[in-house]
Formats: C-alpha cells, sequence, structure tokens
C-alpha cells in the first residue's frame, strides 16, 4: 500500500468569501439536513472528478473564489446550541472562509507501482475521518496523479446536509462551462411532458376516460396502502435476508467505505431503452439485478472461477429477501435544476437549494436467469407499480412534519435493507471545471449503515457505476463492477439478437 500524506494547499494569500446576505445568522436545518447529522447517518457525499489535464490549484482557487464559496451553504458553518432537555438545535451561521483550509493537496509516492490503487487507498482514507464543524463542512482534494480513466482528480468531500445528489450536481454546472464553449453553461437534457389531446372528447371516450381515472385511483390508493404497511413491517421486523452484501442489522459497521467505479456506454444503454421501450432507470435497476445475482451467485459458489456469460450452475438459496432504497428527487420540475438561477434567486428559493428527497424501497429478483431480457421485464414491473404509489412523497412530508420520528425509521429501514440505489443525470456534452476538460464524474456517499450503494452519473456518452462498499463484506468491489458490466453486455446481445437484426430502425 502506497505512504499517503496530506498537505494543505497554500497560495499566496488566504481568500475570504464575498459577502453573501442572503443567509441569515442562525438559520436553521432543515429536519432533512439536520438528520444527516444524526448517530448512524451522518453522511458525507464523495464526488470525483477525473480531469483530462494536469489540475492548476492557483486556477482553480481563483475559479472557486468567484463561484463556490458564494454560495451560502459554503460559505456558512454549523453551530450546535445545546438546549439540555429540549435537545440540540442546529443553525447555519456566515462564516468567512479560508480556501487554504478547504484545498487540500496530498503527496502520493511517485515511484508507486499502481496509482489507481494508491488514489482509492487515499479516497477510501477520506471516510474514516469526520468533518471539521469549525469551518463550512466541504473540501476540495486535488490529486494530480495519472490514473487509468484521468490525468488528475478533483475529489470533493461535501457533508450531506449541504445538498443532496440532484443540488450538487446543478452546483457543478452552475460552476462549469461547455469546453466547447467556455462562456455556456452546461446544459442537461430535460424530459419532454405529453401534449395534452385536443379536440372535442366523444361520450363512450368520456366514459372509458372516467373507468380509467377510478381505476388508477384506486391503484394508487392500493398500492401506496401496501407500500406504507411494509415501511412500518421493515422498521419492526422485515429484514432482508443476511447475504454476503448485508451489512449488520444494528448499522453498526465501522470499516469507512471503499470507492471504485466503472465506466459504460449511454448509447449501449439508450439502445436497450429504445429496443425494449423502457425508461432509463428500468435498464439500470435490470442491470443491477442481473450484476448482484452474478456476483451473489460466485459467492455462494465459495468463489469458484469467474464464470463466463453462459451461467453453468446456480448456487443462489431458493428465496433472498433483497431491497434497495432508492432516492427519488421531490421537486416538482424535471431534469436538473438551473443553479446559477437558482442562486440568483437565494437560498429562499421554493424548489432550489437542499434536500428534497423522498425515498422508496425497491425488491430486487435475485436469481440466475436463462434469458438476460428477463431481468429487464422484472425491473420494468416493479418500476411501474412504484411510478403509482405514494410511498415517496409521504415519507417526504414525514421528514418535515415529524423529524424526530421518521429519523428512527429512517435509520431502522436502511438497517434492514441491503444497499442503497440512485441515479442522477448530469451535463449531455463535455464540460470543463475552472479550464480542466472532465473526463468522468464519479460520485458516491457514505456514512449510512448500507454495506453497498451503486450509484448512476451520466455524462456525455456514458455512465459511469460508482460503488461505495464496506471492504470488510465485500473485499472485491471491482469484480462487482465486472458483473455489473458483464450484465450489461449480456442484456445488449440479448436485445441485438432478438429486436434489433430484425428491426435496426427500432433504435
Amino acid at each position: 500500500m502506497a505512504a499517503v500524506t496530506a498537505a494543505n494547499g497554500k497560495s499566496s494569500g488566504g481568500a475570504k468569501s464575498a459577502d453573501f446576505t442572503a443567509v441569515e445568522i442562525g438559520e436553521a436545518l432543515s429536519p432533512t439536513a439536520s438528520l444527516f447529522h444524526s448517530p448512524k447517518l451522518n453522511c458525507c457525499i464523495i464526488a470525483v472528478l477525473g480531469s483530462k489535464t494536469a489540475i492548476d490549484p492557483a486556477v482553480v482557487k481563483s475559479g472557486l473564489e468567484r463561484t463556490l464559496i458564494r454560495h451560502p451553504r459554503f460559505s456558512s458553518r454549523l453551530v450546535v446550541d445545546d438546549h439540555g432537555c429540549r435537545g440540540r438545535k442546529l443553525r447555519w451561521e456566515k462564516t468567512m472562509v479560508e480556501l487554504d483550509d478547504h484545498i487540500i493537496i496530498p503527496n502520493l509516492d511517485d515511484d508507486d507501482a499502481s496509482p489507481d490503487s494508491a488514489v482509492e487507498d487515499y479516497i477510501s482514507r477520506l471516510s474514516t475521518f469526520p468533518m471539521d464543524v469549525t469551518k463550512p463542512l466541504w473540501e476540495l482534494h486535488i490529486l494530480n496523479v495519472k490514473t487509468r480513466d484521468a490525468e488528475s482528480l478533483f475529489v470533493f468531500k461535501i457533508h450531506h446536509s449541504i445538498g443532496d445528489g440532484a443540488s450538487l450536481i446543478s452546483l457543478l454546472l452552475a460552476c462549469a462551462r461547455k469546453s466547447s464553449d467556455p462562456n455556456a453553461l452546461p446544459s442537461v437534457p430535460v424530459k419532454n411532458r405529453r401534449a395534452r389531446r385536443q379536440g372535442v372528447v366523444s361520450a363512450s371516450g368520456f366514459c372509458w376516460s372516467l373507468v380509467w381515472l377510478i381505476w388508477a385511483v384506486v391503484r394508487l390508493v392500493w398500492n401506496t396502502l401496501v407500500d406504507v404497511l411494509l415501511v412500518n413491517a421493515t422498521v419492526l421486523f422485515l429484514r432482508d435476508t443476511r447475504t454476503p452484501i448485508k451489512g449488520p442489522a444494528t448499522g453498526e459497521g465501522r470499516n469507512g467505505k471503499r470507492f471504485v467505479h466503472r465506466t459504460v456506454s449511454l448509447g449501449d444503454i439508450k439502445m436497450v431503452k429504445n429496443a425494449m421501450n423502457m425508461t432509463i432507470n428500468d435498464v439500470l435497476l435490470g442491470v443491477t439485478e442481473a450484476g448482484i445475482s452474478r456476483y451473489l451467485n460466485r459467492k455462494y459458489g465459495k468463489n469458484e472461477e469467474k464464470q463466463s456469460n453462459q451461467i453453468q450452475k446456480s448456487y443462489l438459496p431458493s428465496t433472498i429477501r433483497l431491497r434497495a432504497c432508492i432516492m427519488v428527487n421531490m421537486r416538482p420540475t424535471t431534469g436538473i435544476q438551473d443553479m446559477a438561477k437558482l442562486m440568483a434567486k437565494g437560498p429562499k428559493a421554493k424548489w432550489g437549494w437542499g434536500n428534497w428527497i423522498g425515498n422508496m424501497m425497491i425488491p430486487l429478483t435475485i436469481a440466475l436467469r436463462d434469458d438476460p431480457l428477463d431481468y429487464l421485464w422484472s425491473a420494468k414491473a416493479t418500476m411501474d407499480r412504484k411510478k403509482h404509489s405514494l410511498e415517496p412523497i409521504l415519507e417526504f412530508i414525514g421528514a418535515r412534519i415529524l423529524p424526530m420520528v421518521f429519523g428512527v425509521k429512517v435509520k431502522k429501514i436502511l438497517s434492514n435493507t441491503t444497499l442503497a440505489f440512485s441515479n442522477v443525470v448530469g451535463p449531455v456534452e463535455e464540460i470543463s471545471l475552472y479550464g480542466h476538460p472532465i473526463a468522468y464524474i464519479a460520485p458516491s456517499v457514505y456514512g449510512h449503515p448500507h454495506a453497498l450503494t451503486i450509484h448512476f452519473q451520466s455524462y456525455c456518452n456514458t455512465i459511469t457505476i460508482s460503488l461505495a462498499v464496506d471492504p470488510g463484506l465485500i473485499p472485491d468491489p471491482h469484480v462487482l463492477c465486472d458483473d455489473l458490466e458483464d450484465s450489461l453486455k449480456a442484456i445488449k446481445e440479448a436485445v441485438v439478437q432478438k429486436f434489433v437484426q430484425k428491426d435496426p430502425g427500432i433504435v
């Protein structure tokens, strides 16, 4: 293992934050933000951005002065007021930002035989150190080390109370510019709303519409009722099967996390989506089911030699309860918020910055299937049902109305389920961060009880699969990456054989 030493990056003069009066001193944390400071759920986001060129710390520092530290959350520190029996109150307090205290430039061994391993070791060690609450809760680590996928790395460590994944990607877009046009903000795909039908509706058409509406309401109420019962059962007694990737029920894992990633083609995923008439989330969930099934089958088979795409024997138990917690963006608009506009509105923007997330539990079918497309059909059926449920909305409302009760429920849900799963949409074209062209974006999170977190992040024509694992339970995360990538390849090949060869125009 490479020896890694960290030293604060020092430039000439300490930069102070610009006067930003939008945040009043003493602004209380939202219930969700407070939850991320509770024991067993003290979460931080690790975002790795690979750069295609060496990083110039002075240029980055100048860029941060103009952008990041002007945002109220990045120029405020956490203050804890202890009120004794009435509990503690958390609030943001505006402070002066010394960039030299936030920019860290480590020194990795130049003669290390495996720079990728040394970088992984360094980033993983970040999950073992708590944030310094005497200053704003963010750090930027600049690693000028060439790895397999990049010439150098930006590594942001940001406390989750500052914002959720959608907010942070929005902020990234506001700080970055298109590589093709240094003056233009990046853009992200926006889902087109289906146009309303125009014209006169016949009497028979009205009756069928009314019947469909009644059925939709009944289905919504029933699905929501079932989901609420399952959530409460999970809080009380319903636990996932103890598999090789399931963390302890107490959520007491203290091994830190190891972060690895793998980049795959977004074009392949879109081709599968179009051919199967599904969403990208359906495809990603199906790939996750297939990849985890492969990985667990090998574990139950006592780590036999890695099998090919043609799985010959199943070692999996006949029944496995394995569920994923999926974070849902509760903002009413589709796509990523334009952070530049939100910053102009300030923190009072109604649907802007912060943790606007709900949670829902998704059951994963763990089995070896003869037809890889069966994983997609299973995932689509699950997601279609969840789209007709108010579970994430009720979770979101509950966090704001009853934060203490909801906090206990969330911890029990995370402890009794197996993994966290999320997907965030990124820029559709190459971006540059303070003049440094970005090769990939790999965000993740740690601090929650799950031993496995799978995060999908799109960027240009690629998707990065980012894993955060408990190395005590999952010592071979790169093998899991292989299984996820091989599963996508097997699904793509099956789609090409069954659909594309017969109708090339389908993609």
